[in-house]
């Protein structure tokens, strides 16, 4: 039988459902810095830059946006969470284990994991890639120089306009580097949390308990932002740049690289451990409560 450090064994639907309460909870409560670390990382280098810093950049969109705007794209990131957090999260488990096979008894070993965990982020983001996208273009949209609202005022609507001016095609903008970032961000995530989550509990460090799984969340969040902070800064510039300025994935790497050099590729790393530090944090601690709620 496969161990599983993971709380309670559930049918995909209620693991399903679980996982996109705690995702949406955690999207609602991190959003703000999240359009920060997108504004970060759709800064270019300049001797002045306009934004600095995760907290001076959350002030600046306040001041010059209002503060609701630190919650821009939320109805996106709400249906990207759903979809996208329900699949990646809901299939680990069932996809982990097919992988070793029924008659596996132990542990699971961390490359079966990290397998898995590449799988399911890779499946979930094809589906919910275009809710990425209508988050990133609501995030970095701003207000125009006469004033007026941004481009994109509600998420349907941006789907609209994206459809009529740009085609149907235009909604998988940035496909490639956002399977990558999220393939690998997952599997960082999900691996390292079962990972971290195990040793602790069979160090005797902790229990399967609170202290455990925010141990636990914030070490998911580490790895992932280490994994995968240059493919995410390729992803939020090809989808928030105007269509044509890049012809594909390794365009967007070179031009990235020529213009800002390779630090560029950890633009808004703190800002980006802090939202992804929180909201795994977050989420592992109501994705564990809620599962044992659904038990």
């Amino acid at each position: 039988m496969v161990a599983s450090s993971g709380g309670p064994v559930l049918p995909f639907h209620k693991t399903f459902v679980a996982s996109a309460i705690a995702a949406c909870t955690a999207e609602i409560a991190t959003l703000p810095l999240d359009t920060a670390k997108v504004k970060l990382q759709l800064q270019p280098k300049s001797a002045a830059p306009k934004y600095r810093g995760l907290l001076g950049t959350c002030m600046t969109v306040a001041r010059e946006e209002g503060a609701a705007s630190l919650w821009k794209g939320l109805a996106p990131g709400l249906q990207r969470q759903v979809v996208y957090g329900g699949l990646r999260i809901g299939m680990y488990e069932p996809i982990r284990n097919a992988m070793v096979g029924k008659d596996h008894v132990g542990d699971v070993s961390l490359g079966i994991k990290i397998a898995a965990g590449l799988t399911t982020g890779a499946i979930g983001i094809a589906v919910a890639s275009p809710t990425d996208l209508v988050k990133v273009r609501m995030q970095s949209a701003g207000r125009l120089p006469d004033g007026h609202p941004r481009k994109y005022p509600s998420s349907m609507a941006a789907y609209r306009t994206i459809v009529s001016t740009e085609g149907v095609r235009a909604l998988w903008t940035g496909l490639g580097p956002n399977v990558a970032r999220n393939a690998i961000i997952n599997a960082a995530e999900l691996a390292s949390y079962d990972q971290i989550k195990e040793s602790l509990i069979k160090g005797g460090i902790f229990d399967d308990n609170v202290y455990c799984h925010v141990t636990s969340g914030l070490g998911a969040g580490l790895f992932a932002v280490i994994c995968g902070s240059p493919v995410d800064v390729v992803k939020s510039r090809m989808m928030g740049a105007p269509a044509g300025t890049y012809s594909g994935v390794l365009d967007a790497f070179a031009k990235t690289f020529k213009a800002d050099g390779p630090l560029a590729f950890y633009n808004g790393f703190s800002s980006n451990f802090a939202r992804l530090g929180a909201w795994n944090t977050l989420m592992f601690l109501v994705l564990e409560q809620t599962k044992r709620a659904l038990a």
